[in-house]
């Protein structure tokens, strides 16, 4: 259940982005249909967690020293490089997120962040088992 709260919150905060960081950043949907919106935004939204969870796991732990030495501030950059990264992979398929540029994926992906943490916030407490439910 965890799970589909975050692929919904990564969904929405993505929809939010391209909506704040319109000049940048532009999402196609494989048709133009209200569903077919909904489904590449899910889509997207599993994109970024991959390559969130797996690629940006590697080059955090990699980066560890340098993380520290510009005391996290190259944070921005990686998390631009792997915003950037979603834009290129959904390109592949045919259909998705178009970044313009890296310094456009450097802003979207710090929109991005602030907009997940709100609402991952939000959503804390929904799908998380409690001792009540194992009874």
């Amino acid at each position: 259940m965890r799970l589909l709260v975050n692929l919904v919150v990564n969904a929405v905060a993505l929809w939010v982005t391209t909506l704040i960081v319109s000049g940048g950043t532009h999402v196609t949907p494989y048709e133009d249909t209200p569903l077919a919106w909904v489904l590449t935004y899910l889509l997207l939204g599993v994109i970024w967690g991959v390559v969130n969870g797996i690629i940006g796991g590697i080059l955090r732990t990699a980066g560890f020293c340098i993380y520290v030495l510009t005391l996290g501030l190259i944070a921005l950059v990686v998390n631009g490089f792997l915003f950037w990264l979603v834009g290129w992979i959904s390109s592949l398929i045919g259909f998705g997120l178009t970044v313009d540029g890296f310094w456009w994926a450097v802003l979207a992906a710090l929109v991005m962040s602030i907009l997940t943490a709100i609402l991952g916030a939000l959503t804390r407490g929904i799908g998380r088992r409690t001792s009540s439910d194992e009874d």
